[in-house]
């Protein structure tokens, strides 16, 4: 073997393994919740006491304009993004921001759950659903329940424009329902509000302005436990999710401290923080927690994040054509 071939030989092998010994320091941005992210900082410095890891935390939209600055310059700060969805990821995967971790043991998840060439790995399910007013006339059942005449008014949905699991939502939905982007025109018929993100949503069903509505699945269920007046349903057709997925920059000074922090959060430890947390974990082998229905028993609709990144624009446009009308 010549030296050039060797030594690319030699740093595929580097690239494959799981992380060796973690030390040194490491820097997080995160679109977690404040609570949850520290939360996850603990939990990793137990299993990695030798690993200094501090995380910046704002919402996906402010991370990402902050590490697209900090990139443009040179100087990226961060070595690890965990984020809400995997379509912002494929667009740094696109830009050759990430690194890519062959070695991340993924056996426990189902094909699909994280990108194939490993540039990002899924760490829990937060889908979108509806919820409904326990006083509204009907108990919803599908996505169709939304079309009929005793809804019409009484819906609220995050606005793609603003959200972007409403936008996936969007892009999930059309792609996979019978009428395509027909369901959205009906709802738009029906007189569904598009406006803000989720906790608008809650707000307005939760106090009876609306009495349907369209959510992502944790706000909801946290509320009915504390006595509010809600209700989440997972649809028959099945839900959209977004995964909050973790990458690797490609730019980290200390690559085996970023794999120990990937690994753990693909690790039971890791998933059953996020079950603890309040979400859906990935690994459909740990428990969801209470208020949710078992994971085998929750359809995940199909949804491409890179065709989901080409067509994200288009898709914008046209939402917004539909609920200016």
């Amino acid at each position: 073997m010549n030296r050039p071939i060797a030594a690319l030989a030699v740093a595929g092998a580097l690239l494959a393994q799981p992380a060796l010994a973690a030390e040194g320091s490491l820097v997080l941005y995160t679109s977690q919740p404040q609570t949850d992210a520290q939360q996850t900082i603990d939990a990793f410095k137990a299993e990695h006491p030798d690993v200094d890891i501090s995380f910046v935390r704002d919402g996906t939209p402010k991370i990402m304009a902050k590490l697209r600055a900090e990139l443009e310059a040179g100087a990226p700060q961060a070595d690890l993004i965990l984020i809400a969805d995997a379509v912002t990821m494929e667009g740094l995967k696109r830009d050759d921001a990430l690194m890519a971790y062959p070695g991340a043991d993924v056996a426990a998840y189902p094909e699909g759950t994280h990108d194939p060439e490993k540039y990002w790995f899924a760490t829990k399910l937060i889908t979108t659903g509806i919820v409904y007013n326990d006083a509204a006339p009907f108990v919803p059942a599908s996505w169709e329940d939304l079309l009929k005449p005793e809804a019409k008014g009484m819906i609220a949905m995050p606005s793609p424009l603003a959200s972007g699991a409403a936008l996936i939502h969007l892009q999930t939905l059309t792609g996979n329902l019978p009428q395509g982007w027909g369901y959205y025109e009906g709802l738009a018929e029906n007189g569904a509000v598009a406006e803000g993100g989720n906790g608008g949503v809650l707000k307005a069903v939760a106090g009876g302005e609306k009495l349907y509505g369209m959510i992502v699945d944790f706000m909801p269920i946290r509320e009915k436990a504390k006595g509010a007046p809600v209700t989440f349903v997972f649809p028959e057709e099945g839900v959209s999710a977004v995964t909050e997925p973790v990458a690797i920059l490609k730019s980290t000074d200390n690559p085996d401290a970023a794999k120990a922090f990937v690994d753990f959060l693909l690790s039971e430890k890791g998933q059953e923080l996020a079950a603890a947390q309040g979400y859906v974990p990935a690994d459909p082998s740990v428990a969801a927690p209470e208020g949710y229905p078992a994971r085998a028993e929750i359809k995940v609709l199909p949804f491409d994040p890179a065709a989901a990144l080409a067509a994200e624009e288009e898709n914008r446009a046209r939402f917004e054509t539909i609920f200016q009308k």
